[in-house]
């Protein structure tokens, strides 16, 4: 690669969020996640033409996890290229691109035990029919360690960060160090004001590696994520944003671990709280946002330390039995 690789960010809007997603243009064109069901026509072919590209002549589809809001718009997308674009996704994530029942099912194996809404899994069925414009079959299921050609020297490396969720992806432009990572850096948390993360030492992991290993020159996130003083970083981070990104996001994983772990070796009680069972946590961080806003990552993070401590719990128990039985 002789050039510089250019990325070009393109947001599409939905409700209180702005969804983005980013084109590289390189030989054979690329865009990193797709937005919901209306985003490729309604946001992304009007900017690509804007900046002189069709996209038509997209090849690449690269979705960084398998949430409604990345993988919404991939079959669009897909139908736009004439078919021709592959779409690459993490098997961990890929029956999430495959199945809209799936997100259902991870809303009732996660936040949905907690939310006291006897409507919420239909809402997410709903959210799901609406927003995510087909089910697929990927072109190409990736684990990390793989590398993409792009044509013209260009390449892109895969890399498994998961935390968010267990098929998260960063994928990297070889040679500048441009890293794609969706969701997979939270910091604060977007709109809701807390990080989101299903696997608590798989997200601590992935931000030390992001940090220590991949060190990105530019850092792509999917959501303007907030810092410590409540303002959003922004999207397109440069190398000292991208180091302080991943410093404060390892700094509130720690302080929401010793949230969590403090109010669940005590004990779980069930209250009136709108953060039961977990209004001990709420309380020790002052947290004060909506949990029940959609995603409730205040739940989904939750849980995910509640599901630590009961697997180390396990662990332990078995170990015990092994040596003294």
């Amino acid at each position: 690669m002789t050039q510089p690789v250019r990325v070009h960010p393109i947001v599409s809007p939905w409700g209180r969020f702005g969804l983005y997603s980013f084109y590289i243009d390189s030989p054979e064109p690329a865009i990193v996640d797709t937005g919901i069901a209306s985003s490729p026509a309604d946001g992304m072919a009007p900017a690509l033409e804007a900046i002189g590209r069709r996209i038509e002549d997209v090849r690449w589809i690269f979705l960084t996890h398998g949430h409604i809001d990345h993988i919404g718009g991939a079959h669009a997308l897909w139908e736009l290229t004439g078919r021709q674009a592959k779409v690459v996704i993490h098997r961990a994530d890929a029956p999430m691109l495959r199945s809209r029942q799936a997100h259902v099912d991870e809303y009732l194996a996660g936040r949905g035990q907690y939310l006291n809404d006897p409507d919420g899994a239909s809402r997410v069925g709903a959210a799901a029919e609406s927003v995510i414009s087909g089910e697929m079959e990927p072109g190409l299921l990736v684990q990390g360690g793989e590398t993409i050609s792009l044509g013209g020297g260009v390449t892109v490396s895969v890399h498994s960060v998961p935390g968010h969720t267990p098929g998260s992806v960063a994928y990297v432009i070889d040679g500048q160090n441009d890293a794609f990572v969706g969701d997979a850096v939270q910091v604060h948390g977007a709109a809701n004001g807390f990080p989101g993360f299903a696997d608590p030492a798989a997200y601590r992991a992935s931000l030390k590696f992001l940090r220590d290993e991949i060190r990105p020159r530019h850092l792509y996130l999917g959501h303007p994520y907030r810092g410590a003083d409540g303002e959003p970083f922004g999207v397109e981070l440069d190398e000292a944003q991208a180091r302080r990104a991943l410093g404060e996001s390892i700094e509130v994983e720690s302080r929401v671990s010793d949230a969590a772990c403090r109010c669940i070796e005590a004990g779980l009680e069930t209250t009136t709280s709108t953060y039961s069972p977990f209004a001990a946590a709420a309380h020790h961080l002052g947290y004060s946002g909506d949990p029940a806003l959609e995603p409730s990552p205040f739940f989904t993070t939750l849980h995910g330390y509640r599901t630590q401590f009961l697997n180390r719990d396990l662990l332990t128990n078995n170990e015990e039995t092994l040596t003294h039985g």
